[in-house]
């Protein structure tokens, strides 16, 4: 199938092509735009032992966002060439599986829409109902796809990119004793944010111990970061959370096995700020414009999704004991849910 004129897609093609000696590719569903056919496909280096742990990247959920697409692939790229020199990249892989979903929708991102070609919104779109208040339309409506946040109709499955992506979780990350996944998103704030579970409640998850250790674990490790680690419910809340449900889903099976949904917002208004002419265009609100910004977004959060890739294949290395837990439990809600700053 001919690739769409598509700069993503293409380069997806790619790395398909030059990373094969290395790369497990998945066709995970094909959507439809305009009379064009677009494919979803996951993309698996490493050990597929489903003893062994894992992390997730994925991007271009909301089709505006072109900017997560282009972080992970980023990332994908140098993997792949490290791998032709760097032999400590291949004891790691020999203990960890990597997944990479770099384009959930291309449909969206081919017509420059925030939903899919459907009108529905991908992260509205979850069978999850918010326990507490949302904001009108913005915490997902069910109205209209002629309205932005739209869910899709109640007795509707949900689209097919949101059962792509729960069904590669489902395969390769959920089985497995500790996964991480991480969603790249632009659009919020003036800051680049690492939001954790729940947006569907001000409650806090199960995991918090852990997600606090993996947070002192970065703080201590890079403590002149940019990010702001916080919960999503601190901002807003949410019908429909895609990573709400696949977190509740995996805890649902067993408690045991820890799935760490994190996403990675990036503080689009920062660039808007800096460049305001940005603000009369739909992609430049959520993307960098001049190529030297758009060059130092890129680089600028290898270094977060390294260590995420790192973090899960030595989680045994800080993995919590009981009485470790409860510390974390106790730091994390004073930190988060008690008016602390993260």
């Amino acid at each position: 199938m001919a690739v769409p004129d598509l700069p993503e897609l293409e380069e997806l093609q790619r790395i398909a092509e030059e990373g094969a000696p290395y790369l497990q590719v998945t066709r995970l569903c094909e959507t439809e735009a305009g009379g064009r056919r677009f494919p979803v496909d996951a993309f698996c280096l490493g050990n597929p032992d489903p003893s062994l742990p894992a992390a997730g990247f994925f991007g271009g959920v909301h089709g505006l966002e072109r900017i997560g697409t282009q972080v992970v692939l980023v990332f994908l790229r140098g993997l792949l060439a490290r791998l032709q020199w760097d032999s400590v990249l291949h004891r790691q892989l020999e203990s960890v599986r990597l997944v990479f979903v770099p384009l959930v929708n291309p449909g969206g991102m081919w017509l420059g829409t925030r939903a899919n070609p459907n009108g529905v919104d991908l992260m509205r779109n979850a069978p999850v109902e918010a326990r507490e208040r949302v904001a009108f339309l913005f915490g997902g409506q069910r109205l209209t796809a002629q309205l932005p946040w739209y869910r899709g109709r109640s007795d509707a499955p949900m689209e097919k990119e949101s059962e792509a992506v729960c069904r590669i979780v489902s395969a390769e990350l959920l089985p497995r004793p500790f996964s991480i996944a991480l969603d790249c998103h632009s659009g919020f704030g003036l800051r680049d944010r690492i939001w954790f579970p729940f947006a569907h409640t001000v409650m806090p998850p199960h995991h918090l111990p852990e997600i606090h250790a993996l947070m002192r674990l970065y703080d201590q490790t890079y403590p002149h970061h940019k990010y702001v680690f916080e919960p999503q419910s601190r901002q807003y809340l949410t019908h429909g959370d895609l990573w709400d449900h696949l977190y509740l889903r995996a805890t649902a099976e067993t408690q045991q096995r820890a799935f760490l949904p994190l996403t990675l917002e990036m503080g689009s208004w920062l660039w808007v700020k800096k460049n305001p002419r940005q603000i009369f265009s739909r992609r430049g609100l959520f993307n960098p414009g001049p190529l030297h910004r758009l060059q130092r977004v890129l680089r600028g959060h290898l270094l977060w999704l390294d260590f995420v890739a790192r973090a899960a294949c030595g989680y045994q290395r800080w993995s919590l004991s009981e009485e470790d837990r409860q510390r974390h439990q106790r730091q994390a809600v004073v930190r988060w849910y008690w008016g602390g700053q993260a």
